[in-house]
């Protein structure tokens, strides 16, 4: 069998220890596609590129078994906050 969600989340786990994390397999069950979003402390001062290879190392010892990765979200904690929402106009006296 291929690789598990399971071990996908280990790796990165392990890796990055992030504060949020979703791993879905994208291939029907047989461990070769995945999607993940991630958000990690270690991606502080780090651009995009440099994140997507973070988790990519973190992968590597799976990367054999795994035909596809991909990365929908790489942020740092304060990018993954929700955004404030705008305060309502005050109504006119």
């Amino acid at each position: 069998m291929g690789v598990t969600k399971e071990d996908v989340e280990a790796a990165i786990t392990s890796a990055l220890s992030p504060s949020h994390l979703v791993v879905t397999d994208t291939s029907g069950g047989c461990g070769a596609s995945y999607e993940i979003e991630v958000v990690s402390e270690q991606f502080e001062g780090k651009r995009l590129l440099e994140r997507h290879r973070m988790v990519n190392t973190a992968l590597a010892p799976h990367m054999s078994e795994i035909h596809a990765v991909s990365i929908k979200k790489a942020l740092t904690p304060a990018q993954a906050q929700p955004e404030p929402e705008p305060a309502a106009d005050k109504p006119q006296a």
